[in-house]
Protein backbone atom coordinates (compact mmCIF):
# COMPACT_ATOMS: atom_id res chain seq x y z
CA UNK A 1 0.00 0.00 0.00
CA UNK A 2 1.46 3.41 -0.87
CA UNK A 3 1.43 5.88 1.30
CA UNK A 4 0.28 9.39 0.72
CA UNK A 5 2.27 11.82 2.57
CA UNK A 6 0.09 14.44 4.47
CA UNK A 7 -0.17 17.53 3.03
CA UNK A 8 1.12 20.56 5.25
CA UNK A 9 -1.59 22.44 7.01
CA UNK A 10 -1.62 26.37 7.59
CA UNK A 11 -0.40 25.69 11.27
CA UNK A 12 2.56 23.77 10.08
CA UNK A 13 5.89 24.95 10.07
CA UNK A 14 6.24 25.26 6.29
CA UNK A 15 2.89 27.32 6.39
CA UNK A 16 2.44 29.98 8.84
CA UNK A 17 -0.82 29.75 10.34
CA UNK A 18 -2.62 33.43 9.65
CA UNK A 19 -3.58 36.07 12.03
CA UNK A 20 -6.93 35.85 13.35
CA UNK A 21 -9.00 38.95 12.12
CA UNK A 22 -10.87 40.15 15.19
CA UNK A 23 -15.04 40.76 14.85
CA UNK A 24 -17.17 42.99 15.80
CA UNK A 25 -18.91 40.25 18.06
CA UNK A 26 -15.10 39.98 19.48
CA UNK A 27 -15.49 43.35 20.03
CA UNK A 28 -19.02 42.98 21.63
CA UNK A 29 -17.97 40.12 23.69
CA UNK A 30 -15.12 42.29 25.17
CA UNK A 31 -17.35 45.11 25.87
CA UNK A 32 -19.91 43.03 27.35
CA UNK A 33 -22.48 44.81 25.09
CA UNK A 34 -24.39 43.94 22.10
CA UNK A 35 -22.82 43.46 18.73
CA UNK A 36 -25.68 46.36 17.26
CA UNK A 37 -24.38 48.92 20.23
CA UNK A 38 -20.50 48.17 18.68
CA UNK A 39 -21.95 49.17 15.02
CA UNK A 40 -23.75 52.31 16.47
CA UNK A 41 -20.70 53.78 18.76
CA UNK A 42 -18.04 52.66 16.09
CA UNK A 43 -19.89 54.40 13.16
CA UNK A 44 -20.95 57.65 15.25
CA UNK A 45 -24.70 56.71 15.07
CA UNK A 46 -26.28 59.62 15.94
CA UNK A 47 -30.08 58.22 15.99
CA UNK A 48 -29.44 55.91 18.80
CA UNK A 49 -28.38 57.15 22.31
CA UNK A 50 -25.17 55.34 23.95
CA UNK A 51 -24.02 56.26 27.08
CA UNK A 52 -20.79 57.76 27.36
CA UNK A 53 -19.14 55.04 29.74
CA UNK A 54 -20.05 52.60 26.97
CA UNK A 55 -18.55 54.56 24.55
CA UNK A 56 -15.46 54.45 26.24
CA UNK A 57 -15.93 50.79 26.88
CA UNK A 58 -16.95 49.65 23.14
CA UNK A 59 -13.54 51.89 22.05
CA UNK A 60 -10.96 50.29 24.52
CA UNK A 61 -12.04 47.39 23.27
CA UNK A 62 -11.57 47.56 19.72
CA UNK A 63 -8.42 48.94 20.47
CA UNK A 64 -6.93 46.54 22.78
CA UNK A 65 -8.03 43.72 20.03
CA UNK A 66 -7.20 46.00 17.03
CA UNK A 67 -10.56 46.19 15.19
CA UNK A 68 -11.80 48.63 12.54
CA UNK A 69 -14.95 48.54 11.01
CA UNK A 70 -15.13 47.05 7.11
CA UNK A 71 -15.43 49.88 5.13
CA UNK A 72 -17.57 47.88 2.46
CA UNK A 73 -19.92 46.29 4.85
CA UNK A 74 -20.54 49.97 6.60
CA UNK A 75 -20.91 51.37 2.51
CA UNK A 76 -23.86 48.60 2.33
CA UNK A 77 -25.46 49.35 4.94
CA UNK A 78 -25.97 52.57 4.82
CA UNK A 79 -26.73 52.57 0.62
CA UNK A 80 -23.04 54.81 0.03
CA UNK A 81 -19.60 54.67 0.68
CA UNK A 82 -17.86 57.42 3.18
CA UNK A 83 -15.67 57.93 0.70
CA UNK A 84 -14.70 61.48 -0.58
CA UNK A 85 -12.28 61.37 -3.25
CA UNK A 86 -10.14 64.64 -3.97
CA UNK A 87 -7.93 63.97 -7.94
CA UNK A 88 -4.62 65.76 -6.97
CA UNK A 89 -4.66 69.11 -9.13
CA UNK A 90 -2.70 69.05 -12.17
CA UNK A 91 -0.46 71.78 -11.60
CA UNK A 92 1.88 72.65 -8.93
CA UNK A 93 0.19 73.09 -5.55
CA UNK A 94 1.55 76.18 -3.63
CA UNK A 95 1.67 76.34 0.34
CA UNK A 96 -1.88 78.08 0.77
CA UNK A 97 -3.54 75.41 -1.34
CA UNK A 98 -1.87 72.76 0.22
CA UNK A 99 -2.83 73.96 3.93
CA UNK A 100 -6.68 74.33 2.30
CA UNK A 101 -6.27 70.62 1.43
CA UNK A 102 -5.07 69.72 5.23
CA UNK A 103 -7.52 71.55 6.72
CA UNK A 104 -10.46 70.14 4.35
CA UNK A 105 -9.78 67.14 5.20
CA UNK A 106 -9.46 67.37 8.68
CA UNK A 107 -13.31 69.29 8.88
CA UNK A 108 -14.52 65.92 6.26
CA UNK A 109 -13.09 63.27 8.93
CA UNK A 110 -14.70 65.17 11.34
CA UNK A 111 -17.87 64.36 9.83
CA UNK A 112 -17.13 60.88 9.45
CA UNK A 113 -15.83 60.57 5.83
CA UNK A 114 -12.48 59.65 4.53
CA UNK A 115 -10.85 61.66 2.21
CA UNK A 116 -8.42 59.72 -0.53
CA UNK A 117 -6.44 61.74 -3.22
CA UNK A 118 -6.58 60.36 -6.42
CA UNK A 119 -2.99 60.52 -8.62
CA UNK A 120 -2.98 62.78 -11.88
CA UNK A 121 -0.67 59.96 -13.54
CA UNK A 122 -3.46 59.01 -16.45
CA UNK A 123 -6.05 59.99 -18.15
CA UNK A 124 -7.53 63.50 -18.12
CA UNK A 125 -11.40 64.90 -18.47
CA UNK A 126 -14.00 62.55 -18.75
CA UNK A 127 -11.88 59.24 -19.46
CA UNK A 128 -10.00 60.64 -15.62
CA UNK A 129 -13.99 60.59 -13.90
CA UNK A 130 -14.26 56.94 -15.53
CA UNK A 131 -11.38 55.99 -13.20
CA UNK A 132 -12.84 57.72 -10.42
CA UNK A 133 -16.22 56.36 -10.81
CA UNK A 134 -14.40 53.21 -10.21
CA UNK A 135 -13.61 54.04 -6.78
CA UNK A 136 -17.43 54.05 -6.06
CA UNK A 137 -16.81 57.37 -4.02
CA UNK A 138 -19.87 59.17 -1.99
CA UNK A 139 -18.81 62.52 -3.40
CA UNK A 140 -15.85 63.85 -5.03
CA UNK A 141 -14.24 67.16 -5.26
CA UNK A 142 -12.67 68.57 -8.72
CA UNK A 143 -9.59 70.56 -8.63
CA UNK A 144 -9.61 73.36 -11.48
CA UNK A 145 -11.10 72.72 -14.44
CA UNK A 146 -11.72 69.82 -17.43
CA UNK A 147 -14.61 68.00 -16.24
CA UNK A 148 -17.38 68.28 -18.46
CA UNK A 149 -21.63 67.21 -17.98
CA UNK A 150 -21.03 64.26 -19.18
CA UNK A 151 -17.87 63.48 -16.82
CA UNK A 152 -20.81 64.45 -14.03
CA UNK A 153 -23.23 62.18 -15.14
CA UNK A 154 -20.51 58.94 -15.04
CA UNK A 155 -19.71 59.89 -11.77
CA UNK A 156 -23.77 60.47 -10.50
CA UNK A 157 -24.63 57.41 -12.60
CA UNK A 158 -21.56 55.06 -10.84
CA UNK A 159 -23.23 56.15 -7.28
CA UNK A 160 -21.30 59.69 -6.38
CA UNK A 161 -23.91 61.56 -4.51
CA UNK A 162 -21.94 64.81 -4.55
CA UNK A 163 -20.06 66.04 -7.52
CA UNK A 164 -18.15 69.22 -6.74
CA UNK A 165 -16.05 71.38 -8.71
CA UNK A 166 -14.00 74.06 -7.12
CA UNK A 167 -12.42 76.59 -9.78
CA UNK A 168 -13.04 79.49 -12.22
CA UNK A 169 -16.28 78.20 -14.03
CA UNK A 170 -19.71 76.05 -12.80
CA UNK A 171 -19.77 72.52 -14.56
CA UNK A 172 -23.88 71.30 -15.25
CA UNK A 173 -24.66 69.06 -12.57
CA UNK A 174 -22.31 69.88 -10.05
CA UNK A 175 -22.35 71.89 -6.86
CA UNK A 176 -19.94 74.75 -7.93
CA UNK A 177 -17.28 76.93 -5.84
CA UNK A 178 -15.97 79.92 -7.88
CA UNK A 179 -12.40 81.38 -7.15
CA UNK A 180 -12.43 84.42 -9.01
CA UNK A 181 -8.45 85.01 -9.95
CA UNK A 182 -9.16 88.34 -11.78
CA UNK A 183 -9.96 89.92 -8.24
CA UNK A 184 -6.70 89.20 -7.29
CA UNK A 185 -5.29 90.92 -10.21
CA UNK A 186 -7.75 94.01 -9.47
CA UNK A 187 -6.08 93.91 -6.09
CA UNK A 188 -3.12 94.27 -6.84
CA UNK A 189 -3.13 96.56 -10.24
CA UNK A 190 -5.48 99.25 -8.25
CA UNK A 191 -2.76 99.40 -4.87
CA UNK A 192 0.16 100.07 -7.36
CA UNK A 193 -1.81 102.52 -9.40
CA UNK A 194 -3.16 103.96 -6.20
CA UNK A 195 0.66 103.91 -5.27
CA UNK A 196 1.64 106.12 -8.02
CA UNK A 197 2.97 103.77 -10.41
CA UNK A 198 1.92 103.84 -14.08
CA UNK A 199 4.56 101.32 -15.91
CA UNK A 200 3.39 98.05 -14.70
CA UNK A 201 4.83 94.47 -15.23
CA UNK A 202 2.85 91.14 -14.55
CA UNK A 203 4.62 88.55 -14.34
CA UNK A 204 2.92 85.56 -15.99
CA UNK A 205 4.71 82.12 -15.31
CA UNK A 206 6.29 79.75 -18.21
CA UNK A 207 5.34 76.73 -16.02
CA UNK A 208 2.25 75.26 -18.22
CA UNK A 209 -1.04 74.93 -16.62
CA UNK A 210 -0.54 77.69 -14.14
CA UNK A 211 -2.52 80.17 -16.86
CA UNK A 212 -5.51 78.87 -15.36
CA UNK A 213 -4.76 81.38 -12.50
CA UNK A 214 -1.99 83.30 -14.13
CA UNK A 215 -4.16 84.78 -17.43
CA UNK A 216 -7.20 86.03 -15.04
CA UNK A 217 -5.02 87.24 -12.84
CA UNK A 218 -3.28 89.47 -15.86
CA UNK A 219 -6.71 90.49 -16.97
CA UNK A 220 -7.60 91.82 -13.57
CA UNK A 221 -5.00 94.22 -13.77
CA UNK A 222 -6.25 95.45 -16.80
CA UNK A 223 -9.15 95.89 -15.60
CA UNK A 224 -8.01 98.11 -12.51
CA UNK A 225 -5.94 99.93 -14.83
CA UNK A 226 -8.73 99.94 -17.68
CA UNK A 227 -9.45 104.43 -18.51
CA UNK A 228 -5.96 105.28 -16.59
CA UNK A 229 -3.00 106.56 -18.02
CA UNK A 230 -1.43 103.83 -16.60
CA UNK A 231 0.21 100.75 -18.64
CA UNK A 232 0.21 96.90 -18.19
CA UNK A 233 3.05 94.80 -19.72
CA UNK A 234 3.21 90.95 -19.92
CA UNK A 235 6.46 89.07 -18.08
CA UNK A 236 7.02 85.67 -19.00
CA UNK A 237 8.93 84.22 -16.12
CA UNK A 238 9.90 80.94 -15.29
CA UNK A 239 10.38 79.58 -11.99
CA UNK A 240 14.52 79.62 -12.33
CA UNK A 241 17.16 82.01 -11.10
CA UNK A 242 18.58 81.88 -14.47
CA UNK A 243 15.24 82.83 -15.83
CA UNK A 244 14.71 85.71 -13.36
CA UNK A 245 18.42 86.77 -13.90
CA UNK A 246 17.63 87.64 -17.60
CA UNK A 247 14.68 89.77 -16.85
CA UNK A 248 16.32 91.72 -14.05
CA UNK A 249 18.91 92.16 -16.48
CA UNK A 250 16.76 93.75 -18.84
CA UNK A 251 15.03 96.32 -16.40
CA UNK A 252 16.95 99.47 -18.00
CA UNK A 253 15.22 99.13 -20.65
CA UNK A 254 11.95 97.54 -20.18
CA UNK A 255 11.44 100.85 -17.96
CA UNK A 256 9.27 99.66 -15.40
CA UNK A 257 8.53 100.96 -11.76
CA UNK A 258 6.06 98.53 -10.78
CA UNK A 259 5.25 94.58 -10.90
CA UNK A 260 2.66 92.04 -9.83
CA UNK A 261 4.78 89.23 -9.58
CA UNK A 262 1.44 86.71 -9.82
CA UNK A 263 2.15 85.39 -6.01
CA UNK A 264 4.92 85.45 -2.92
CA UNK A 265 7.12 82.72 -4.62
CA UNK A 266 7.78 84.48 -7.99
CA UNK A 267 7.91 87.85 -6.15
CA UNK A 268 10.71 86.58 -3.60
CA UNK A 269 12.67 85.25 -7.18
CA UNK A 270 12.34 88.43 -8.94
CA UNK A 271 12.83 90.78 -5.75
CA UNK A 272 16.55 88.67 -5.54
CA UNK A 273 17.48 89.13 -9.11
CA UNK A 274 16.68 93.09 -9.27
CA UNK A 275 18.68 94.06 -5.96
CA UNK A 276 21.49 91.60 -7.24
CA UNK A 277 21.37 94.22 -10.29
CA UNK A 278 20.96 96.62 -8.07
CA UNK A 279 17.48 97.78 -8.63
CA UNK A 280 15.97 99.45 -5.46
CA UNK A 281 12.75 98.07 -4.05
CA UNK A 282 10.46 99.90 -3.71
CA UNK A 283 12.61 102.95 -4.91
CA UNK A 284 12.79 102.32 -8.50
CA UNK A 285 10.65 99.47 -8.74
CA UNK A 286 7.62 98.85 -6.27
CA UNK A 287 6.32 94.63 -6.16
CA UNK A 288 3.85 92.76 -4.86
CA UNK A 289 3.34 89.29 -5.05
CA UNK A 290 -0.18 87.50 -3.61
CA UNK A 291 -0.90 84.63 -1.30
CA UNK A 292 0.40 86.44 2.20
CA UNK A 293 2.92 83.54 2.48
CA UNK A 294 4.96 83.97 6.24
CA UNK A 295 8.73 84.03 4.14
CA UNK A 296 7.51 87.20 2.97
CA UNK A 297 7.14 89.04 5.62
CA UNK A 298 10.92 87.88 6.56
CA UNK A 299 12.43 89.44 3.66
CA UNK A 300 13.65 92.69 3.62
CA UNK A 301 12.26 94.97 2.17
CA UNK A 302 9.17 92.65 3.43
CA UNK A 303 6.91 92.17 1.00
CA UNK A 304 3.36 93.32 -0.14
CA UNK A 305 1.29 90.79 -0.97
CA UNK A 306 -2.43 89.94 -1.48
CA UNK A 307 -4.32 88.02 1.18
CA UNK A 308 -6.30 85.35 -0.73
CA UNK A 309 -9.43 84.16 1.44
CA UNK A 310 -9.97 80.39 0.35
CA UNK A 311 -13.10 78.47 0.93
CA UNK A 312 -14.01 78.06 4.30
CA UNK A 313 -13.19 73.90 4.86
CA UNK A 314 -16.13 73.99 7.45
CA UNK A 315 -18.47 75.29 4.67
CA UNK A 316 -17.14 73.08 2.04
CA UNK A 317 -17.33 70.01 4.21
CA UNK A 318 -21.09 71.39 5.40
CA UNK A 319 -21.98 70.72 1.57
CA UNK A 320 -20.34 67.77 0.83
CA UNK A 321 -22.58 66.65 3.76
CA UNK A 322 -25.45 68.19 2.60
CA UNK A 323 -25.46 67.03 -1.00
CA UNK A 324 -24.59 63.08 -0.19
CA UNK A 325 -27.80 63.52 2.55
CA UNK A 326 -29.74 64.62 -0.41
CA UNK A 327 -28.67 63.89 -3.80
CA UNK A 328 -31.39 64.99 -5.37
CA UNK A 329 -31.25 68.39 -4.39
CA UNK A 330 -30.26 70.96 -7.01
CA UNK A 331 -26.64 72.22 -7.20
CA UNK A 332 -25.56 75.08 -5.16
CA UNK A 333 -23.16 77.88 -6.47
CA UNK A 334 -20.96 80.15 -3.95
CA UNK A 335 -18.20 82.79 -4.48
CA UNK A 336 -15.73 81.75 -2.45
CA UNK A 337 -12.43 83.67 -3.24
CA UNK A 338 -12.01 86.83 -1.26
CA UNK A 339 -8.38 89.25 -2.11
CA UNK A 340 -7.32 92.04 0.15
CA UNK A 341 -3.92 94.00 -0.40
CA UNK A 342 -1.62 93.75 2.19
CA UNK A 343 0.95 96.72 2.23
CA UNK A 344 4.43 96.48 3.06
CA UNK A 345 7.55 97.50 2.60
CA UNK A 346 8.52 96.79 -1.47
CA UNK A 347 5.42 98.61 -2.45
Amino acid sequence: MVQIPKQSTPSSPSSPAQPVVPTSADVARLAGVSRATVSYVLNNTSAVRISEPTRRRVHAAAKELGYVPHAAARSLRAGHSRTVLMPAPTVPAGPLYSQFLNDLQWALGRLDYTVVQYGTVGPGGDEAARAWAELRPAAVLVPGSGLSPQGVAVLKRSGARAVVTIGPASVEGAHALLMDHEEVGRAAGAHLHARGRRRIGVVVPAEPGLDTFSTPRLAGVRRALHGTAATVHELPLAYEEESAARLAARWPELGLDAVFAYNDEYAMLLMRALQDEGVRVPEDTALIGADDLMLGRLLRPRLSTVHIELPSVRDLAALVDRAVRNPAAAPETHKVLGATVIHRDSS
